[in-house]
């Protein structure tokens, strides 16, 4: 099954968009090539652009603790298990305290390296790089690849508190909800939303072998969801084909 994820608000949207942008980094990290470590730097100033906005902080900061209150409602609850309670409050406590720590914003302290400034002024430019450009980066690129690493790890090493909230906030975010069945007919589905309860993100997933994309729109009353099939050419086109998925919605 294929996992789409759609958000109702920015905050979400800025959410995971740097969780992609963390786990991209994970994964060009445990690598060996120069090249793999040029885009994990890469990766590292998308993060810290994306991280600047201003009140990103006290949003984690206020989601954690709101998240940490609803949690606190179930002590007491026979239907809840009290050690499983206790850890998932001792995880937002430590998210929420590292994050805190935080001075500024998210890899404000790496402004400080003239090095890797240097870098981040060039690496936008289509070739910029190059070892006459930057020959101490291309002197840095021909080390042994743990020597890269190591470095890699240090200069990331103050946005981890940030990636570690990330985790445990669209955790929480994706076990509030419950995957129900429902059908797009004639390629079309549409659900109204009340307005008792915010959601905040919409996940489907959908059997691949449908050959199917789905166009996802929706605010806080209501959710839509168009079903799309790639030409040859790779334009999207809307189908009349029904189509069974599963849908989330997370609050």
């Amino acid at each position: 099954m294929v996992l789409y994820e759609y958000p109702f608000n920015e905050s979400i949207r800025t959410m995971l968009r740097l969780e992609h942008l963390f786990d991209r980094l994970g994964q060009l990290m445990a690598r060996e090539t120069p090249l793999d470590h040029h885009f994990a730097l890469v990766t590292m100033f998308e993060i810290i652009d994306v991280a600047s906005r201003a009140d990103l902080k006290s949003d984690l900061l206020k989601e954690l603790d709101r998240h940490k209150t609803q949690l606190n409602g179930y002590r007491g609850n026979p239907g809840v298990a009290e050690g499983l309670l206790d850890d998932v409050i001792a995880r937002i406590d430590k998210a929420y305290a590292g994050l805190n720590q935080l001075v500024g914003k998210a890899g404000a302290c790496l402004s400080t390296n003239e090095w890797l400034m240097s870098i981040r002024s060039r690496i936008s430019i289509p070739g910029g790089t190059c070892e006459f450009d930057l020959p101490a980066y291309y002197t840095w690129q021909q080390f042994l690849p743990v020597r890269r690493r190591n470095d890699l790890m240090q200069w990331t090493q103050s946005l981890m508190p940030l990636a570690e909230a990330l985790q445990v906030l669209l955790g929480l975010l994706r076990d509030s909800g419950t995957p129900h069945k429902v059908a797009a007919v004639a390629g079309q589905f549409q659900q109204s939303l009340g307005a008792g309860r915010v959601f905040q993100l919409l996940r489907m997933r959908i059997d691949p072998s449908l050959g199917l994309v789905p166009e996802i729109s929706g605010h806080r009353l209501m959710i839509s969801i168009r079903m799309m099939r790639q030409d040859e050419d790779g334009r999207l086109k809307s189908t009349q084909q029904d189509a069974s998925f599963e849908l989330t919605l997370c609050a």
